[in-house]
């Protein structure tokens, strides 16, 4: 296989550029991503209409670490669907982020499952599906509800009203801890790290223009492999009834999960479980106050739209826009032949507003049925682990913000976080009481100057922050 950026790579011509997109409409350039999301999501329908995917490259200087080969853009439904579903010949290897992350890091983090396929992933979701117990599972779900009164709770007595620090982050962090028997004590440093891994993923700060491999990032989360590495000598002398203790002492084949896996693992569910729940949590709270008929829905009857309305938040929110996967053998799409080493681009955010699945396919719709969004993954051997606990705690959430006796709202518009990666969400203001209707002014409990979200549409999550 000719690894990306190999001289056999290099030397196939790239397609030509597409005529009729402005120079800035390059998913390869940083500046992309700092547009608004409104016309990001143009820039995908364009491609979405083309018969074969378009192929594109960063401009000089965008990365720190010399050139690195472009990649064809999946944005169709059908495309990111079955190379999803196709390890075969969409491989994970060598990573799944644009740009590849520097050596030392494929170095430490090259054994978590989402960069492997074949035999090695196999046999690792075996493992790590082996201590995802019933029992284990059970006491989870029993969690979240626990956890997420209490959070409510305490947001509602704060007198800061911010709904990412104060609810978004709270409730999947400590339930995934939790999970993990990860002591109280070291909490609050783990948190602070994985905000700093993920701050800004992809795109470079201030004039730079640049992609950016969160590098001191990635060293806060390095540093707590040496933690995970110890509380696993623990677990494994005294064994507790949590996930770190099932995965060390999980036999499956004679084998379990080393120091420097359970690393890797614990990192991904850090990144995988918090981080895109949290995003989808607060995207849902901002698209309800923009559509305060789909509120009023749901609300009426929780119980009758909880489903449907968490796929819904899922798919317009769409927490992570794409994965990177490298061609093990030459392949058609779209009646355009890859060959083998080239890369391609997973586009979910893409795909989850493909016309020819998604009828209104801009429209935020919590009845909307079929909803085979790709929010957690295209299917197939990557699918996300996590996808019914993120449901859950989203469920469990929206269950008490919609209760009249909180009736916790949006109070203002997102603060993005511009991203190649992923949808993230810094800030939401929030207040407590009757959603304002579409035009009014903001209550007295909101942000300083914040107005009412309102309006019949919101073809993207928190486009006026965007």
């Amino acid at each position: 296989m000719q690894l990306p950026g190999s001289a056999a790579w290099r030397t196939r011509p790239a397609a030509p550029r597409p005529a009729d997109l402005p120079p800035e409409a390059n998913p390869a350039d940083p500046r992309f991503w700092q547009l608004p999301h409104d016309e990001r999501l143009a820039v995908f329908a364009k491609l979405r209409s083309r018969e074969s995917p378009e192929f594109f490259s960063p401009p000089a200087g965008a990365l720190r670490r010399g050139n690195e080969p472009g990649f064809y853009a999946l944005v169709r439904h059908e495309d990111v669907r079955e190379a999803s579903r196709n390890p075969a010949v969409f491989g994970s290897a060598p990573g799944v982020t644009t740009p590849l992350p520097a050596r030392w890091v494929q170095a430490l983090f090259g054994q978590s499952m989402v960069n492997l396929d074949g035999q090695e992933h196999a046999q690792l979701r075996k493992i790590v599906s082996r201590a995802f117990s019933p029992r284990l599972l059970a006491k989870a779900e029993r969690d979240i509800h626990d956890v997420a009164e209490r959070v409510v709770r305490d947001a509602v007595r704060r007198p800061s009203r911010e709904f990412v620090t104060a609810v978004a982050s709270r409730v999947p962090f400590e339930v995934v801890c939790n999970m993990m028997g990860i002591p109280e004590r070291h909490r609050p440093r783990i948190l602070a790290q994985l905000n700093d891994a993920s701050e800004d993923i992809g795109v470079g700060r201030g004039a730079r223009r640049r992609f950016r491999v969160p590098g001191k990032g990635l060293r806060a989360l390095a540093r707590m492999h040496v933690m995970i590495a110890r509380l696993a000598r623990e677990r494994r002398r005294h064994p507790t009834d949590d996930l770190i203790s099932a995965l060390v002492t999980a036999d499956v084949d004679g084998e379990c999960l080393g120091n420097r896996q359970l690393g890797a693992f614990f990192t991904l569910l850090m990144v995988a479980g918090v981080e895109t729940t949290r995003n989808a949590i607060s995207h849902g709270l901002s698209l309800l106050a923009d559509h305060p008929d789909q509120r009023d829905l749901w609300a009426g009857d929780f119980e009758k739209y909880a489903d449907s309305a968490v796929d819904e938040i899922v798919r317009c929110s769409t927490p992570i826009i794409q994965f990177k996967r490298t061609l093990r053998r030459d392949h058609v799409v779209g009646g355009r032949t890859l060959r083998e080493g080239e890369m391609v681009a997973l586009y979910y955010a893409s795909a989850n507003r493909d016309e020819a699945v998604f009828p209104f396919a801009d429209a935020f719709d919590i009845t909307r049925d079929p909803n085979p969004h790709l929010g957690y993954g295209g299917g197939g051997p990557h699918y996300c682990l996590g996808a019914h606990l993120a449901r859950q705690e989203l469920k469990a959430l929206f269950r008490l913000l919609l209760d009249q006796s909180v009736a916790m709202r949006a109070a203002g518009p997102p603060e993005l976080v511009p991203s190649s990666f992923d949808n993230r969400v810094r800030a939401l203001p929030f207040g407590l009481g009757g959603c304002p209707a579409s035009g009014g002014t903001a209550p007295e409990d909101a942000a300083p100057g914040a107005e009412a979200a309102g309006g019949a549409q919101c073809p993207s999550p928190g486009a006026h922050g965007a």
